[in-house]
């Protein structure tokens, strides 16, 4: 049930009676209307901009359409007042028996409430996290795993097909100073001093991988040249970390549908299919870049390089795909990359990255727009940087890791539950403090803590129920009379539950699962506050001892709140308390 969407189709419903009757013309487009909750809840229940947005394109003013409007509304027996405000807009008030239904919905489908068609099955592909294997993830790559695996959550509930992809850059340099830094720890591993000197990787995560080495090769590459065993420890230096990384992603519950390899597209014919795709487009050439603008770097020199012409498609200049000793750029096989998702089918591409890849965008979009002609949207989201604190001061970087905080750092010191919630408690393109002492702390200051609380209250509720000897099965309490809960706490409390849906599709919309967890905070809210109103009011409390009728109703709403917070975190990836301790 999607109370909002029944709403709107009501209205829509009285347009297209308004142009059969000639009050409206014909042919105007509803996509633009609305129906929404109101910026003030003492406005009504709903509010629909069909007259502001219709009024122009009918040759009307917007209050003379939210007049004739609101006489077709008041004739829905859903409807008890359809009132036009200002200039047009028009606040509709809904019959108490409303909210019960959708007490009732809820009770019914469970945790499915709010799942939609939006998607209608599309093929999602969300790339997401896709760190260099050269070592441990980091607090930032914890912030990309949960907002990509809690984004994929909720498009697979918006009613998506949806794919969870790693793309391994295990094709460029860094890889080879991994095995040169794994090397110096195989040696450490025989008894020799390594010499990790600048520009290696000094992290005590690569002692075992020496000791791993030793152990498949003893001391058998020793005094072997580079070229010798540069490739063996290579791949077994990446195979090691990726499994690092796989545990990391466990530690949060994140698990990948696909890992992709960067490697896989070198020497297979890949790159050089994707590229001559973008030259039968026509959309390759032999050119020369204006130097870059500001300070001239000292190493650019003029000279002639394979170019795309990605600014056929918004991007601010053309970009270099092949240098002209020959070797491929940076780009040339992310291009392959996204032309592979391209030719798996899948209609929409979302992904990740961090913050400090933000001059890649508009080439990357550029290219997927080229691609497929258009037909495959991308969208790139930005991740910003994760600030670190506890007791007052910054939080130490960690020795194993030698340079970073690690995923690992934050989840053994915070919690995967815990981790995750609060990574989604700013907009992925805000920077976000996360501060151990706040996040653990038990206040409605910590969005955390507050919305397991509530679940945790609903939960402590049914067992005293059930200790009393009520039924307090779903299906009981969905066959209770809802009719006596119409006190204002209560009342918003259902009017909140009945926004789950319409929040999801917009959350969905927006790729913004950040939506969620601002959501989860404002529906606890409300169950907080008739929880306190009980204090002072016994009436209103869910456990009303001998009166069955009073206490079934009662806690039907109570359960309904917390099926939708458990389907809320359930997107999150958050698992709902039963109990607080």
């Amino acid at each position: 049930m999607n109370l909002f969407a029944e709403m709107r189709a009501g209205v829509i419903a009285a347009l297209d009676q308004m142009t059969a009757e000639g009050t409206l013309p014909q042919g105007l487009d509803f996509a633009a209307v609305t129906v929404e909750p109101p910026r003030d809840a003492a406005h009504g229940d709903m509010a629909t901009n069909a007259a502001m947005v219709l009024a122009k394109a009918a040759g009307k003013k917007p209050r003379e359409i939210a007049d004739a409007l609101a006489a077709k509304l008041a004739a829905d027996p859903r409807v008890t007042a359809a009132e036009v405000a200002g200039p047009g807009f028009l606040n509709l008030r809904l019959a108490p028996a409303i909210w019960a239904d959708v007490t009732r919905a809820v009770l019914a489908e469970g945790t499915d409430y709010g799942r939609s068609e939006l998607g209608q099955g599309i093929k999602v592909n969300v790339e997401f996290v896709s760190a260099n294997p050269t070592g441990p993830m980091h607090v930032g790559h914890t912030r990309g795993a949960v907002f990509g695996d809690a984004l994929a959550a909720l498009l697979g509930f918006a009613g998506y097909d949806v794919t969870r992809e790693y793309y391994i850059n295990d094709g460029g340099a860094q890889v080879n100073v991994l095995a040169r830094s794994a090397f110096e720890r195989y040696r450490e591993a025989n008894g020799l001093e390594p010499e990790i000197r600048e520009g290696l990787y000094p992290g005590d995560y690569l002692i075992p991988v020496g000791e791993a080495l030793k152990a498949k090769y003893g001391d058998s590459l020793l005094n072997k040249p580079e070229e010798v065993w540069l490739a063996d420890v290579r791949e077994f230096a990446t195979a090691e970390m990726m499994a690092m990384i796989r545990e990391d992603l466990a530690l949060l519950n994140v698990k990948m549908d696909v890992y992709s390899s960067e490697k896989a597209l070198y020497g297979t014919g890949k790159i050089e299919a994707a590229l001559k795709r973008l030259e039968d487009l026509g959309l390759i050439y032999e050119g020369v870049l204006e130097p870059p603008k500001g300070k001239l770097p000292e190493d650019w020199e003029e000279r002639e390089q394979t170019l795309f012409r990605s600014t056929a498609y918004g991007d601010d200049v053309d970009r270099p795909v092949k240098k002209s000793d020959g070797s491929w750029t940076y780009f040339a096989p992310d291009i392959a990359y996204h032309w592979s998702k391209i030719e798996r089918g899948f209609e929409q591409l979302i992904d990740v990255f961090g913050a400090d890849h933000g001059g890649y965008v508009k080439r990357m979009k550029a290219a997927v727009a080229a691609l497929s002609e258009n037909k495959v949207s991308l969208d790139i989201k930005l991740i910003q940087l994760v600030k670190l604190y506890k007791n007052g001061e910054p939080f130490k970087m960690s020795k194993r890791a030698g340079t970073f905080v690690t995923l690992r750092d934050v989840v053994e010191q915070a919690g995967a539950d815990v981790t995750r919630f609060h990574m989604l408690t700013r907009k992925n393109d805000a920077a976000l403090d996360f501060d151990f002492d706040k996040v653990l702390e038990q206040s409605k200051d910590n969005p955390v803590f507050y919305v397991q609380y509530a679940h945790a209250r609903v939960s402590s509720v049914l067992r005293k129920a059930r200790e009393l000897g009520f039924d307090v099965s779903d299906a009981a309490l969905a066959a209770a009379d809802l009719s006596g809960n119409t006190h204002e706490a209560e009342l918003a409390l259902a009017k909140k539950i009945a926004e789950w849906p319409r929040l999801v599709e917009i959350a969905a919309r927006a790729n913004e699962p950040h939506r969620v967890a601002f959501y989860l905070y404002e529906i606890a809210s409300d169950l907080h506050a008739l929880w306190n109103r009980g204090n002072d009011e016994p009436a209103l409390r869910f456990v009303q001892e001998g009166d069955a009728a009073a206490t079934s109703a009662k806690i039907a709403l109570a359960r309904a709140c917390a099926v939708v917070i458990s389907a809320g975190l359930g997107i999150l990836g958050v698992t709902p308390a039963e109990e607080m301790r």
